[in-house]
């Protein structure tokens, strides 16, 4: 990476004679790839904003099929960026699953995500879930509310299946963290077995977002954590109920990256930092005025060739609300996050969260020192990028010096335990103390081998 910042250095200088200047673009002509989820609004709004043509970029945003798919395409070039997992660039860049040198400048939103249930597991987890005066369930919900009906399938020979979007998927991990958190095991990794259901309660399988309702509904599945619209879908069609948002997990944290390859910064400094000042932008419109417009990118992401579904669902939780049973609906202004609290900026600490959960549940397969952590996170996530970026803007008057944070180290303060689900903690300067907090998952030097956990 020292490559990198002396080609950022050596392009780009911070006087103001050299800012009068557009950036040189090294290739102006791109193609980024997305899936169908509202977390993809900043790439959307970037292009319908006109943000992309102020930098002189020429940008083609694609829908991909799956995760899959989207991580191939920008690994081989035929994408030259994409909306990614944030799990995505880091499992990448460590070997787990495909290898490749996956950076991050540019982190796209905060929460978005929740988790649903089909109507038949609602109604036996009713019982189990404390109400309000109003009689309306008492959020947030704890998955021991899950645990019961969970004993019940068991005892029927039934197993317990639900969906995920990808092995690292922010809605992998919290889906596992809210289920751990309740006193379900999610079921762990090892190097011989990939399933991620080894000693699990839950079984866990993957599926598309956007294919997530029907398969709620054709009953292959009880339940899912995805991304927005695809819960309030199931609400709309009456087929199932979200009983957390990941609001209620834990409080503001990380979602979906913008991801390329180390490659490209390397060989396009000028048009990375183009493209950040670009998605900075789209994420402050997001956001400014309080949300004023959240109505017009709501129309933009209803479109087909974004995420196509009725204005009436992505509405409901993009405007500052969320719908649990129907007609419950409820004030969560902060559901979506594009660019308040430094949303944008690529924190060391996310990455280092995401890490965590990779070891504990197996996929890291052996214990790593905390030095470890921190050298992983400071090649994947680049904030030197992303701040070159918002100097640029702020320079040319279309940014707020104070919206940014210039003097942090990449690291946040560590969240308290009032904001996550089962008040324990997390500094991501501490990993290893962190993972032996957890009751439910690996501790230590502990390995899994064959369907057991040794150590």
């Amino acid at each position: 990476m020292k490559k990198l910042l002396l080609a950022f250095a050596a392009t780009t200088a911070f006087t103001a004679p050299a800012l009068a200047e557009p950036l040189e673009l090294e290739k102006d002509v791109l193609t980024f790839g997305f899936i169908k989820l509202t977390d993809m609004a900043p790439l959307a709004v970037a292009y319908e904003q006109g943000y992309f043509d102020d930098e002189g970029l020429f940008v083609t945003l694609e829908a991909q099929a799956n995760w899959k798919v989207l991580l191939d395409g920008v690994i081989s070039g035929t994408l030259d960026g994409a909306h990614m997992l944030a799990g995505q660039p880091l499992a990448a860049t460590i070997g787990f699953g495909t290898e490749a040198h996956i950076i991050t400048p540019f982190s796209m939103d905060l929460n978005g995500n929740g988790i649903t249930v089909s109507n038949e597991i609602w109604d036996l987890m009713k019982p189990n879930i404390p109400t309000m005066d109003d009689g309306r369930p008492q959020h947030p919900i704890s998955a021991a509310a899950l645990a019961p009906v969970v004993e019940q399938y068991r005892s029927e020979g039934k197993p317990f299946n639900m969906g995920m979007v990808f092995p690292v998927s922010t809605h992998n991990y919290e889906l596992r963290y809210w289920l751990a958190a309740g006193g379900l095991h999610p079921g762990y990794y090892s190097p011989e077995d990939i399933s991620g259901q080894i000693g699990a309660d839950v079984l866990l399988s993957v599926t598309p977002p956007p294919q997530m309702p029907a398969t709620l509904e054709a009953g292959t599945i009880y339940g899912y954590c995805v991304g927005e619209p695809w819960n309030q879908q199931a609400v709309f069609k009456g087929i199932g109920v979200p009983v957390i948002t990941d609001y209620e997990l834990w409080k503001n944290n990380p979602e979906k990256v913008f991801g390329i390859t180390a490659e490209f910064a390397e060989a396009y400094p000028n048009t990375t930092l183009a493209v950040v000042k670009a998605l900075i932008r789209a994420a402050m419109w997001l956001d400014e005025n309080d949300n004023a417009n959240r109505p017009e990118a709501v129309e933009i992401l209803s479109r087909p060739e974004y995420v196509g579904a009725d204005y009436e669902v992505i509405a409901n939780s993009m405007t500052g609300t969320f719908e649990y049973e129907k007609g419950d609906k409820r004030e969560v202004p902060d559901f979506n996050v594009f660019f308040r609290y430094n949303a944008t900026y690529p924190y060391y600490s996310d990455a280092v969260w995401y890490l965590t959960q990779m070891r504990r549940w197996g996929q890291i397969a052996e214990a790593k020192s905390d030095s470890w952590y921190d050298e992983v996170a400071k090649s994947v996530y680049q904030p030197e990028i992303y701040l070159e970026a918002a100097r640029l803007l702020v320079d040319e008057g279309l940014a707020n010096e104070a919206d940014f944070p210039w003097d942090s180290d990449g690291y946040k303060a560590a969240t308290p335990a009032e904001d996550i689900i089962d008040g324990i903690p997390f500094d991501a300067r501490t990993p290893n103390a962190y993972l032996e907090s957890l009751p439910i998952g690996l501790h230590g030097e502990q390995v899994v081998v064959g369907g057991e956990v040794q150590g």
